[in-house]
């Protein structure tokens, strides 16, 4: 949308709140006149203030596509963008992400850490740094670009982008700022962007996650990480249909798809491909297209038991039968007394402890990932 066509739109909804605020202060001075007690009270409540106009507006354009604003520069650097998402909290995100960096940027890649866990940042913990003076608040904020924000962490070929600021709301950026973030993202100079993203399934997260190349979901062997991986599965699988050029004449059904008492009963992807093909033939095969593009990795971490190893297996299988997508379950990490020693030594398991078993198994995994899907790019912008 034509940045003056947003600002008159706006101006019209403030306009129209305020009109309704003047003729609430007309009724209640003629409450007043005719000997009623009128609160000033029931006119703040009754008044929607510049704030929540604009946040009223906002929500509207999380129906927007952010990647219709993202382009890849012709000189871009960035050979591929990595995320990291799962739904829950405290299941090892930021430790794997860092671990993964760490691991490219052995390989002789030029790595950039970035900390998307916006409301409650510690990337930076887990890579032993120290909370760096820039962060992404200052980006959020205007105070500073983003290459600046750009910090050392003293590991050869790896550097950080923190987002911990303890600034109020900055969990909950507006749209605008998610697509410059977006965009100067795939502007940084580094061969690989690892994305370290915050729990829970909002907008913001499973954007963040689409927007990746390689986007890897990780969950513990435990029924509430099960549950909120499936969860955050469901989310980006519908996110990434509603946001698909391809398929917006049909996007009203994707929309019903995602309420589990919409008025058409749909409850499964095979319940929205058949009303999807009532509709349009042409969008049914569109939609087929855009299922098999989806493609998550899946990692368990903290497996004890070979049971805990097969949860993946189980997990990749129910997403065939109920989503239609072919997840790449690329293994698991043994549980290990290492993990929790090095937090609190504030280092990178890596460096801290580098006979662990776990090193090893993500070297592997950084391997395979480099090899099989080292060719892979997002197709939404």
């Amino acid at each position: 949308m034509d940045g003056s066509v947003k600002f008159a739109a706006k101006a019209t909804t403030i306009t129209e709140a305020t009109t309704r605020l003047e003729a609430k202060l007309a009724d209640s001075l003629i409450a007043g006149a005719a000997g009623v007690r009128a609160s000033p009270f029931d006119l703040v409540a009754a008044s929607p203030s510049p704030e929540k106009v604009e946040a009223e507006f906002d929500h509207e354009e999380e129906d927007a596509n952010p990647f219709s604003l993202v382009s890849v520069p012709s000189a871009s650097r960035v050979k591929q963008i990595w995320a990291l998402g799962g739904g829950k909290g405290g299941i090892g995100k930021s430790l794997i992400a860092s671990s993964l960096a760490i691991t490219l940027s052995r390989l002789g890649n030029k790595v950039i850490a970035v900390d998307l866990d916006l409301g409650g940042a510690n990337l930076h913990t887990t890579l032993g740094v120290d909370l760096p003076k820039q962060t992404l608040s200052d980006f959020f904020s205007k105070r500073s670009n983003l290459e600046k924000c750009v910090t050392s962490t003293g590991i050869s070929n790896l550097e950080i982008i923190s987002g911990a600021q303890d600034a109020v709301g900055v969990a909950n950026i507006k749209f605008r700022d998610k697509t410059r973030l977006l965009q100067k993202l795939r502007e940084l100079d580094a061969d690989f962007l690892v994305l370290d993203l915050g729990a829970g399934t909002s907008y913001n997260t499973l954007d963040f996650f689409l927007f990746s190349d390689i986007g890897l979901i990780t969950l513990l062997p435990e029924p509430t990480s099960i549950e909120n991986a499936y969860r955050f599965i469901k989310n980006a699988y519908y996110r990434r249909l509603k946001l698909s050029p391809n398929l917006s004449t049909v996007s009203h059904l994707v929309d019903m798809a995602m309420d589990a008492k919409n008025p058409l009963g749909i409850k499964s992807p095979s319940d929205l491909f058949r009303e999807v093909n009532k509709a349009s033939p042409e969008c049914g095969l569109r939609l087929k297209e855009e299922i098999e593009k989806f493609r998550p990795k899946l990692l368990v971490n903290q497996a004890r038991t070979q049971t805990d190893i097969d949860i993946g297996f189980s997990v990749k299988t129910v997403c065939r039968k109920y989503f239609g997508i072919e997840m790449d379950y690329v293994g698991y990490l043994d549980y290990d007394s290492a993990v929790w020693q090095a937090v609190r030594r504030k280092r990178p398991l890596l460096l801290e402890f580098p006979n662990s078993r776990l090193v090893s198994s993500v070297e592997r995994m950084v391997q395979y990932l480099v090899k099989r899907h080292g060719h892979h790019r997002c197709d939404l912008y």
